[in-house]
């Protein structure tokens, strides 16, 4: 059992197995869909601009990996 707290309600929630969390980090469709429309209208976004230092970590990564 795992337990995530939603980054959109600050709702805790927990989950028997992984594959339940559909939605993980969020606790639900509602809540993955408040904050996409965060970044959609600029309301999150990437403030600095990307240097190349920081993508060292990305290019020792083989395809189909996660960082």
């Amino acid at each position: 059992m795992f337990e995530v707290t939603c980054p959109t309600c600050a709702k805790r929630v927990k989950f028997e197995r992984m594959a339940d969390a559909v939605f993980r980090p969020f606790c639900c469709k509602r809540c993955q869909q408040v904050d996409l429309g965060r970044w959609l209208s600029e309301e999150f976004r990437i403030s600095d601009a990307i240097r190349p230092d920081d993508l060292d970590d990305v290019s020792d990564a083989s395809p189909g990996t996660s960082v």
